[in-house]
């Protein structure tokens, strides 16, 4: 059964940083691209940021340069550090391989008060 659980986020000042995480079921984690997606009111979700089972990342340009993702396959789990964060970033985010599993976590709340 595919497990995603995502953790970290919360509400912080415009400028301020967030890390999250998420686990994933190890049978998915091992063999495929991870991505933070999210999904802001009234948005569709969108990719954020991706990570390939080599290292290999790719941002979308909004994030690039103040987000990072990592993963530990050891632990099954990939992180997203988000700096300088901005009140656009507001959503909730969500991993999910890449391409999207039709399974999603619950994801995790991230507001950016101006």
């Amino acid at each position: 059964q595919v497990q995603l659980v995502e953790s970290g986020g919360g509400l912080v000042q415009g400028g301020g940083s967030l890390r999250l995480s998420c686990t994933a079921s190890g049978t998915i984690f091992k063999v495929n691209t991870m991505g933070w997606y999210r999904q802001a009111p009234g948005n569709e979700r969108e990719l954020v940021a991706r990570i390939s089972t080599g290292g290999r990342t790719n941002y979308d340009v909004s994030v690039k340069g103040r987000f990072t993702i990592s993963r530990d396959n050891a632990k099954n789990t990939v992180y997203l550090q988000m700096n300088s964060l901005k009140p656009e970033d507001t959503a909730v985010y969500y991993c999910n391989t890449f391409p999207s599993l039709r399974v999603w976590g619950q994801g995790t709340q991230v507001t950016v008060s101006s």
